[in-house]
């Protein structure tokens, strides 16, 4: 009997050690109207995929305009409500990155997206009027902040962080599996990631840059570069997946809050290496309103950004522009 005892525990003891083994933990799903993937190495082989869900619904209910009780869709609907921290800490970010772009980046430049259908709205027929119109409800200088609330200097003004949001909600869910102490992870939300460590395979996480073209939505093999993640946040914006055709017209997602119109130059992707993926996500979206030169010389003064500019010469073919230390990043 002792014996069987003693053989009892040996086994209880090596399945509690299986259990605690390290393993990469695999997690995907929904958020912001988009698919998220995530990869990480749990000390203790725990699956923390519940947790990093109550943690993405969490920020649904402050960023996400699909919900009609979310923060920000209060805001819009002109309801009293106040943000907490993290609405507080995206929001201010979001201003200084509209000042640092001269406007290109703006968070009230929702309305004019959805117009051109671009949005969850249908797309209505664009007149000049219309344009100047949207114009007169879009600025990021007509929002104030007053006593703890968002004040609009219109009612009609709606606010839309989707161009940062997801970046910084990498960051966050990135924040809670360190703390949970992994050091391997990566965090991919409708393509900004935040990378950090090595992947399964004892690899430096590296994340494709798709080549610019109307089919690479298709295929898996149009691969631009390859860019390494040590410790790095990564987001891409293109206009070659999102756009449509009408009367022999393309219209990009892109539109310039400034024109009220979509834009209409030669870059076709502008990728942001940073710190965080809150930055990369709003200065990718804003290069691709400014344009090739624009951007080269705004990224120029933005310390802790390196960037990688795919555009079009004046024959049509794709060239690049890249940073002088982007290249460390790129996979030979």
């Amino acid at each position: 009997m002792r014996v069987n005892l003693f053989y009892i525990l040996l086994l209880s003891i090596g399945l509690s050690a299986c259990q605690h083994k390290p393993q990469y933990i695999y997690n995907e799903g929904y958020v912001y109207g988009t698919v998220y993937h995530i990869v990480y190495e749990s000390p203790a082989g725990k699956d923390f995929q519940s947790i990093i869900n109550d943690r993405l619904m969490e920020l649904n209910r402050i960023f996400s305009t699909f919900d009609s009780c979310s923060v920000i869709s209060m805001i819009n609907n002109n309801q009293l409500v106040e943000p907490d921290s993290l609405f507080w800490h995206c929001f201010y970010r979001s201003m200084e990155i509209s000042e640092i772009t001269g406007g290109a980046f703006d968070i009230t430049a929702g309305p004019m997206v959805n117009a051109w259908g671009f949005g969850p709205e249908r797309r209505r027929v664009m007149t000049p009027e219309i344009i100047d119109s949207l114009r007169r409800i879009t600025g990021y200088r007509k929002i104030q902040v007053k006593e703890g609330r968002v004040v609009k200097e219109n009612q009609y003004m709606k606010l839309d962080m989707s161009a940062i949001a997801k970046g910084y909600t990498c960051d966050l869910i990135a924040q809670l599996l360190a703390q949970k102490g992994c050091d391997n992870y990566m965090v991919e939300i409708g393509g900004e990631v935040v990378a950090r460590g090595k992947n399964e395979k004892g690899r430096v996480w590296t994340i494709g840059i798709n080549q610019p073209n109307e089919m690479a939505f298709f295929t898996s093999t149009d691969i631009q570069a390859r860019v390494m993640l040590p410790e790095k946040a990564l987001a891409t914006s293109g206009n070659y997946r999102n756009f449509y055709e009408e009367d022999g017209k393309k219209y990009a997602h892109t539109i310039d809050p400034q024109s009220g119109y979509p834009v209409q130059h030669s870059l076709l992707s502008a990728t942001v290496l940073a710190d965080n993926c809150m930055d990369a996500d709003a200065f990718a979206t804003a290069f691709m309103v400014l344009g090739l030169e624009k951007s080269i010389e705004v990224s120029q003064n933005i310390p802790g950004i390196e960037v990688y500019f795919i555009f079009a010469d004046e024959e049509g073919s794709n060239q690049v522009y890249m940073s002088e230390k982007f290249i460390n990043h790129l996979k030979k």
